[in-house]
């Protein structure tokens, strides 16, 4: 768990500085603060478990186990890249980790989740459904509608809310009507719970439980993990400034995921200098793979259109 969140962390903090060389196209939103929602989660899903993530999807990715070369290629717009260079940092899927998909729009990976939930439930092969969403998205009809559906029809969906407390740079105080997000389950006669989103072994306990449940045929859950971004929206956006003070994120960044993970899973200090040596290497490895690969050829753009 603490080498996939030291992973995840370099990976996005290399591709901000590629982005900010230009070496890195389109738009770009990192999670770094949000590693232990990512691997705590997905680390309780077998490989044949579908996710569905948002645009700030780079952590459930390299957690459900995309390769980071292919990835750096497709953040790069190379023809190697996963989408072979048609979906970006915001857009990256990797089917064949049960990765189904980045998606911008806010909210609209629930009902997807949704549908892919039925497909499960009819192949009755014990599959779960996952959707990851911000503490914004929660107040989207799209949430509400598509976990009315899923309680009804007892889906083997799990509700995941990673709530950074901003949607973009609105204060969840400031939008929505509840102070735990996980309450709103209440409303649906589904189990809801809300976790220390910098810890993940508390986030992985309630992921393990919700996942047990969805196998069972007992329906969905949903986890509300309270996490902070250190980073801003996108692109270059600033640490703090004009929408989070400067004292609201220097007593979030004491909970560093990382410092919190070494704590409860135990890392030496030798045990960290071999996991930083050992990603280093990989992340040099997925840049010289980008750097290398070729572009896409004009033609490309009419391959994988389905109509």
């Amino acid at each position: 768990m603490y080498r996939t969140m030291l992973r995840i962390r370099r990976f996005e903090e290399t591709a901000q500085a590629l982005f900010i060389e230009k070496r890195v196209a389109g738009g770009i939103h990192v999670s770094v603060g949000q590693e232990a929602c990512s691997v705590g989660a997905c680390s309780a899903l077998n490989i044949d478990d579908a996710v569905l993530t948002t645009h700030r999807g780079h952590g459930h990715s390299i957690a459900k186990g995309t390769r980071l070369p292919e990835m750096m290629a497709e953040l790069m717009g190379k023809a190697t890249g996963l989408c072979h260079a048609k979906g970006g940092s915001m857009h990256i899927a990797d089917v064949s980790k049960g990765h189904y998909g980045a998606h911008s729009i806010v909210g609209s990976n629930m009902p997807m989740a949704a549908g892919i939930g039925i497909a499960f439930q009819f192949e009755n092969k014990g599959q779960v459904a996952v959707s990851f969403f911000g503490d914004g998205a929660s107040n989207q009809g799209a949430f509400h509608e598509s976990m009315n559906l899923c309680a009804i029809w007892k889906l083997p969906v799990i509700y995941f809310c990673e709530n950074n407390h901003y949607a973009s740079t609105t204060q969840v105080d400031y939008s929505t009507s509840v102070e735990d997000i996980s309450t709103r389950a209440q409303g649906y006669g589904v189990p809801g719970v809300t976790v220390d989103g910098m810890d993940v072994l508390a986030v992985n306990e309630a992921m393990t439980e919700a996942v047990a449940r969805a196998r069972r045929g007992e329906g969905p859950s949903l986890i509300e993990a309270k996490t902070y971004r250190f980073y801003g929206h996108s692109r270059l956006a600033e640490k703090f400034g004009s929408y989070r003070s400067e004292a609201e994120w220097n007593k979030w960044r004491e909970s560093d995921p990382l410092i919190v993970g070494e704590r409860v899973l135990g890392i030496t200090a030798e045990d960290k200098e071999g996991h930083i040596k050992a990603v280093e290497a990989e992340i040099a490895e997925a840049i010289a793979f980008g750097e290398a690969s070729p572009e896409p050829e004009l033609e490309d753009a009419y391959e994988d259109l389905y109509a």
